[in-house]
């Protein structure tokens, strides 16, 4: 959506930037107040020249071992976000793209002297496990676990905020809602981490229905590194039901991040009676069109927001789908929430020797 100035400094939102640009407006409605409106409208501002985003909260969590920004308000309203809390419901504090990247900075000041410092082309979540499953057993009993991946040295191991143990990864990323749409703030954001010269790489993770081809070239101007493209599901009508929008343009950004330079990660969530193993594989033969090295990770389900009643996918259909995804072309599969689905230390090591975790 377009700002004007309310003449008090502040401005509001009150066109939809997509519907300006010719494409469809999201599934964007966010609660705030007492009632639904745009998302624009209450989890974005305008103070003179500058845009502000609300934040619900930051943190350095596992399984990502990276800095992790979590916004309040999103273009869509998926029926299994885990997120809904305060993507769908206008939660946190106003922060400017300088409030981002001070608490960058803090981040990195915080972790100078045993930051982890990736390549750009690992400046993903999917990497992570190849460094550490953050299991703590090298610091709690002394001893690597089993299936350690041994790159990391004790002192380069941290408390996180989740109270578990591993690296700080020199990553800051954009998560929980999504406001591609609008990509000002970003860019601004992206901008400013990139003058702390602090070597950070930026994240956006993201259902990808605000990256126009417009906005794609913006960010990637702006120094923006890399993308966590979630693909919600491969048939239109189920996407249009899970999601409340269309995946068609979805579908093709992949081709347009990686000819853009952009580091690329995708994820589908595994749910049973919604997005099975005909639609992972699907997804996982376009992606091996673009680049068989796309990193692709299935995500077990688990019961939350509008699909409670939904029972997460067991072992066996958790394996078909990671069979099917490598069958399609893909070499870098990995699934995850294996709470979900693993009951046994059989299941855990069969797992283990297909490289599927």
């Amino acid at each position: 959506m377009r700002a004007f100035n309310s003449g008090s400094g502040h401005h509001l939102i009150v066109e939809c930037r997509l519907r300006e640009e010719g494409f469809d407006q999201g599934s964007c409605l966010t609660f705030s107040d007492g009632s639904w409106k745009t998302a624009c409208e209450v989890t974005l501002r305008w103070e003179n020249d500058t845009p502000l985003k609300l934040i619900n909260s930051y943190a350095h969590k596992a399984p990502e071992q990276y800095l992790s920004i979590y916004q309040s308000g999103c273009n869509w309203s998926c029926k299994k976000c885990h997120s809904w809390r305060f993507s769908k419901h206008a939660s946190g504090s106003w922060m400017s793209p300088e409030d981002i990247a001070k608490v960058s900075n803090e981040y990195a000041e915080i972790n100078s002297e045993n930051m982890y410092e990736e390549p750009r082309g690992r400046a993903t979540s999917w990497h992570a496990h190849e460094l550490c499953r953050s299991c703590g057993s090298c610091i709690l009993t002394g001893e690597r676990s089993e299936h350690c991946p041994g790159r990391l040295r004790l002192d380069q191991m941290t408390l996180l905020n989740d109270l578990t143990w591993g690296p700080a990864r020199n990553i800051v990323s954009f998560t929980g809602g999504d406001l591609a749409c609008q990509p000002e703030f970003y860019v601004k954001a992206t901008e400013l981490i990139k003058d702390l010269e602090r070597g950070l790489w930026v994240l956006f993770e993201t259902n990808g229905y605000g990256l126009t081809p417009g906005n794609l070239d913006m960010l990637g101007e702006a120094g923006m590194d890399s993308f966590w493209l979630d693909i919600k599901a491969y048939d239109d009508g189920v996407h249009r039901r899970l999601t409340g929008s269309s995946n068609e343009r979805v579908l093709g950004l992949p081709s347009e991040m990686v000819e853009r330079g952009f580091t690329l990660e995708v994820t589908t969530v595994h749910i049973p009676g919604w997005v099975e193993v005909d639609q992972i594989g699907a997804i996982a033969a376009s992606l091996a069109r673009v680049d068989p090295d796309i990193p692709y990770g299935i995500i077990a389900f688990f019961p939350e927001h509008e699909l409670r009643d939904v029972p997460s996918p067991d072992y066996h259909q958790m394996v078909e789908a990671f069979e099917a995804s490598v069958d399609a072309g893909l070499r870098n599969v990995r699934l995850g929430n294996l709470g979900r689905f693993v009951r046994t230390n059989r299941e855990y090591e069969a797992l283990f020797q297909m490289g599927a975790i």
